[in-house]
């Protein structure tokens, strides 16, 4: 008697969490996040919206854009959360993101949220070029501190740089962008063909490059902001350099895939990723944020990024982005890592 009465107390003690779960929409939610950031996000939108569950397909911006894209005639993706605005215009351009325009979207900072209404995407944060000098390894090496992209072209660095590739990496394609935007592109190309006699390896992650120079593995790494102020705050041998002449930028967006078959609930999620509690998490990890009057928490992060951004024209440079990648692929593909 004893027995039967412990099983239906558990029966009913677990049909409500059972029923709950039932409920709950399934999201399969495209990204390149760092993975590190994937596991708070959830937890946090899950709590905010208990009506959805995430499903995560997380690969690296330039991997995850081929792949949207490859799938536009047969979508799986419901929502994309946390990828490239380059990538997204892109997207735009083939009508693949749906319409929508989340409540408080409209406070968003102007150069982080779709210019059209209804709006297409929204900024999460903006991530920005930079340069992971490892002064113990200058030191051992003889390397001279850099203060511009052009002093990489001396020829004691040859050898001792590492990029991302920005066919596959989001980092990469702001890094060559922001070139482009500085420099004009028939003088970035130059550059980029010089620069090559002195990179090592082209990776296909924007953050290897720092995780390498902060491993001593380079003396110099081109990465990201938010990835060399974590190492640094971590106790890495790296200098954080934002060079004199000129950042490139890129922004994490969101948008709702267009044909997904629970846009109730991707509206729900992307409201939820656009409010002020979604900010503050991000600004967790990012100094810069969409939404104007949240403090980020990230320490010891370099001023000098928001005074020295480039001119950055997003919707130009995302309609020419296959033929820069072509281009750069048929120059300088020949040092990148193994996929």
């Amino acid at each position: 008697m004893l027995r039967r009465i412990a099983i239906a107390t558990l029966l009913a003690l677990s049909l409500p969490a059972l029923a709950q779960a039932q409920s709950r929409t399934r999201l399969t939610v495209y990204t390149a996040l760092e993975n590190e950031q994937l596991g708070p996000l959830k937890a946090l939108a899950e709590a905010a919206v208990p009506s959805i569950e995430i499903a995560w397909v997380r690969d690296s911006t330039g991997v995850i854009t081929a792949r949207l894209l490859a799938e536009r005639a047969n979508p799986r993706a419901d929502v994309i959360w946390g990828v490239s605005v380059y990538s997204l215009l892109q997207m735009e351009g083939f009508d693949m993101l749906e319409p929508y325009t989340p409540p408080g979207a409209s406070a968003l900072r102007p150069n982080m949220r779709s210019d059209r209404s209804p709006m297409t995407w929204t900024g999460m944060d903006a991530f920005v070029s930079a340069i992971c000098f490892n002064t113990v390894v200058a030191q051992q090496r003889n390397l001279p501190r850099p203060s511009t992209w052009a002093d990489l072209l001396n020829p004691a660095y040859q050898g001792q740089i590492v990029m991302p590739n920005p066919a596959s990496s989001g980092t990469g394609f702001l890094t060559i962008a922001g070139w482009m935007g500085g420099m004009g592109e028939a003088p970035a190309w130059d550059y980029m063909t010089r620069l090559h006699n002195n990179i090592q390896v082209y990776t296909h992650s924007g953050s290897a490059p720092c995780n390498n120079a902060a491993r001593g593995e380079y003396g110099v790494g081109l990465s990201f902001d938010m990835r060399a102020v974590t190492l640094k705050n971590q106790g890495a041998p790296i200098e954080i350099i934002v060079p004199t002449d000129g950042v490139g930028y890129d922004l994490e967006a969101t948008a709702i895939h267009h044909g997904t078959a629970h846009l109730d609930a991707a509206k729900a999620l992307v409201n939820w990723a656009v409010s002020r509690p979604a900010m503050e998490a991000y600004g967790r990890w990012y100094a810069l944020l969409a939404l104007p009057g949240v403090t980020p928490v990230v320490q010891n992060y370099p001023s000098e990024f928001a005074e020295r951004l480039v001119a950055a024209d997003f919707r130009a440079v995302a309609t020419q982005r296959d033929r820069i990648l072509r281009e750069w692929t048929s120059r300088f593909d020949g040092k990148s890592a193994p996929r």
